[in-house]
């Protein structure tokens, strides 16, 4: 492994959806130790739908604005400055529910897993539905277990935004 210095602004990015993801270090650059991938969210986007992670720990770090986040029965809204530890094994989801953008820091141990992003954002598209059998076969190949049947539940409960829409209201 060598130094690296990642200005400002910097780092390849995709979008999925209304969700940016901004990679700033891979597994390439730390041996496989962890990734850091920066999400950019839109007023009222849905970051993640409840999923459960089997292969790695995330740790959020909100840069900017509030993010919601439910772990397991506890909902947790998380303010800049806040950190959100979600282990692997532990159901969650995160959306920007505020009408300001919110912007976090992803730290996924071990590294891996920003390969996802890349590889689920073709199916979310400009001109209709994302595709459901796309982000499930990927989250597959991934040990990530997606519970999308639970993302109406959020959405009535919490005003969680659904797959591919705003929040309702």
């Amino acid at each position: 492994m060598s130094s690296l210095f990642i200005p400002p602004g910097h780092g390849h990015s995709v979008q999925i959806g209304e969700l940016g993801a901004v990679f700033k270090l891979s597994g390439s650059h730390t041996g496989g130790a962890f990734s850091i991938v920066e999400h950019p969210m839109a007023p009222g986007t849905l970051g993640a739908p409840p999923h459960t992670h089997s292969n790695e720990d995330e740790l959020s770090y909100i840069l900017e604005g509030e993010v919601t986040v439910p772990i397991r029965e506890e909902l947790i809204q998380a303010s800049a400055g806040s950190y959100v530890f979600k282990p692997r094994g532990i159901p969650h989801a995160f959306w920007n529910a505020s009408d300001r953008p919110a912007r976090i820091l992803e730290f996924i141990v071990p590294a891996a897993f920003e390969k996802y992003f890349e590889e689920v954002a073709p199916a979310f598209r400009a001109d209709g539905p994302p595709d459901i059998n796309h982000i499930m076969q990927t989250a597959s190949r991934y040990g990530l277990q997606m519970h999308i049947e639970k993302l109406g539940e959020l959405a009535q409960k919490y005003g969680a935004p659904v797959l591919g829409g705003p929040a309702p209201s």
